[in-house]
């Protein structure tokens, strides 16, 4: 009965698949999570026994939308790091060289085919994105429909089974392992490099969450700063603080740095929670418990940087670069970069497209949002003829292919429409009056259509899942294993002992080029501040773009190799 409802109507089980695919991906163990779109998978693996199946043209429509929002949000971040940070992307490449070789060995020595040799990059390398451009290359192999079908099943089976080993070993890996194999405590290294970058000296966790960085003040101005002028204390802690208003015999007004300060004069304070800590002996006793007068407020502003001459310039020197006057006020609070905080620390090198959280009076932050890029104002709407033109010339790169060394190529749909959000993107960064889509409308293209997707072809996977799994039974985990051991160790001991990069920036850098974020939230949870997040953003931005494109490699590889 309940299989005769699912093939009459297969949207049953397709929304039954993310239904319950996301409650079971919803739990965690430790800092291991099983993911909305594996859950998904999984159930859709089960259902898929009944015969329910849902139509291609929807599942191909799912993965043109997703590959295209996740190439459109990816994109400013990825032309900003091809040439920069090379040295994080160098681990890149050699995640992306290492797998494949791994692949074409292992597909020697078991006789994989092309669809189950896909299916273990995806899974071992948690990128979801390789199936769709894995199975749209075999259905471009020109054999038989039944072969097609069933090694585009053998990719979803073989993803399935090595994903979650391959999650769980790059969460151990650069948490536990890899600190322990470089003989080293984590945690200490971490909050070395934050010091080295400028952040604050250490504190307990605790206090570091509950204290803002940026925090308002009033003082009672004292007798060491009468006739001293604003701009004078404020240049003495190196910009870090602002005076925004003083009140004087009872009347508030803001004021500039040219204004002078008496003895007795009520002052409100914006700054750094370390300058106003420093200079509090000087400027007087702080009034507990007194509000900022009502007449300049701090404002949060989200500014999109877009300025070609910032690119790579630290914090520190951006300051350093503006003038007192220009610069004053204005303090960048948080730093947002594919999604993902980094710290805002005055080392911190900025990219275009780096979203920055300024904090400030409004006259302040807007004057900021004019001398960085423009402003990120919630829209909720999206621009369909750019998103449509976007995909349809994603459609049309995806027919470019060629035959190399023997073996047949092609990009596809997918490869296509990655190329092309890419592109989109990269000019939405650079013109933001065109082709708006908002991040929460594109991270609603990436969540349906990849879950759609997967779902999809969970479903049309059928009994094949059960075949496959007998057939190799341990060995399709053990490789996922092996594919991020490693891919990772390579990467520890180039980033370490050649590139001399820093351990918690390593770590987090092998975090992204696996594309694992429960491994950098695991991470950032054991070390205890962000300071893995800036080598993750620079390999998972390049390392997101080039897994996917390798699908097609894989497949046309492993069909020379594998006969």
């Amino acid at each position: 009965m309940l299989g005769e409802i699912l093939r009459s109507q297969p949207e049953i089980a397709l929304f039954v698949s993310l239904a319950v695919g996301y409650f079971i991906g919803s739990f965690k163990l430790g800092p291991v999570q099983l993911g909305g779109v594996c859950g998904t998978l999984i159930v859709a693996l089960i259902l898929g026994q009944t015969g329910a199946r849902i139509a291609p043209d929807l599942k191909n429509i799912a993965f043109a939308l997703f590959i295209f929002a996740l190439g459109f949000t990816g994109g400013p971040q990825f032309f900003a790091n091809v040439g920069r940070g090379w040295r994080y992307g160098l681990l890149s490449i050699v995640e992306i060289v290492s797998v494949l070789a791994l692949i074409m060995i292992v597909v020697v020595i078991m006789h994989l085919d092309a669809g189950t040799a896909a299916g273990l990059l995806a899974g071992a390398a948690t990128e979801s994105a390789v199936i769709g451009t894995a199975t749209e290359a075999i259905g471009k192999l020109g054999i038989p429909d039944a072969d097609i079908s069933h090694m585009q099943a053998n990719v979803v089976t073989a993803y399935s089974v090595s994903y979650l080993f391959g999650l769980i070993t790059i969460v151990l890996f650069t948490s536990q392992l890899a600190p322990l194999m470089l003989r080293v405590n984590l945690r200490d290294e971490s909050e070395r490099l934050w010091r080295e970058m400028g952040g604050e000296s250490a504190l307990e966790d605790g206090q570091r969450q509950a204290m803002a960085s940026l925090v308002t003040r009033v003082f009672k101005v004292g007798p060491a700063l009468n006739g001293v002028a604003v701009g004078v204390l404020e240049q003495r802690h190196g910009g870090a603080l602002t005076v925004e208003q003083v009140e004087r015999n009872g009347v508030p007004s803001i004021v500039g740095a040219n204004f002078v300060f008496a003895q007795n004069d009520i002052a409100m304070i914006m700054g750094r929670r370390d300058a106003l800590l420093a200079g509090a002996a000087d400027i007087g006793v702080e009034i507990a418990g007194r509000d900022s007068f009502g007449l300049a407020k701090a404002e949060r502003l989200d500014v999109v940087l877009t300025r070609k001459d910032l690119e790579g310039v630290s914090l520190r020197e951006l300051r350093g670069r503006s003038t007192a006057e220009r610069g004053r006020g204005i303090y960048v609070e948080a730093v947002t970069r594919l999604e993902a905080t980094i710290p805002a620390l005055p080392a911190t090198r900025l990219n275009r497209g780096d979203i920055l959280t300024l904090a400030g009076t409004k006259g302040d932050v807007d004057r900021g949002a004019r001398l960085l890029g423009y402003p990120l104002v919630p829209t909720q709407k999206t621009d369909f003829v750019y998103l449509g033109i976007g995909v349809l010339l994603g459609m049309a790169i995806g027919h470019l292919g060629g035959t190399f060394g023997g073996i047949s190529l092609s990009l596809g749909t997918g490869g296509g429409c990655l190329l092309s959000g890419l592109f989109f993107g990269w000019i939405r960064s650079r013109h933001p009056l065109v082709g708006s889509l908002p991040p929460a409308a594109a991270q609603i293209l990436k969540d349906f259509g990849l879950a759609t997707f997967i779902a999809a072809v969970g479903l049309s996977a059928g009994p094949d899942a059960i075949k496959l799994v007998r057939e190799y039974g341990i060995s399709l985990p053990l490789v996922g294993i092996l594919m991020v051991l490693i891919p990772g160790l390579l990467s520890l001991l180039i980033g370490r002992h050649l590139l001399k990069l820093d351990i918690p920036t390593l770590l987090g850098a092998i975090a992204g080029q696996q594309c694992s974020t429960p491994a950098i939230s695991s991470l950032v949870s054991v070390t205890g501040n962000s300071t893995p997040v800036i080598g993750y953003t620079i390999t998972y931005a390049l390392s997101n773009v080039l897994l996917p494109l390798m699908g097609p490699v894989v497949v046309g590889l492993a069909r020379q190799l594998g006969g």
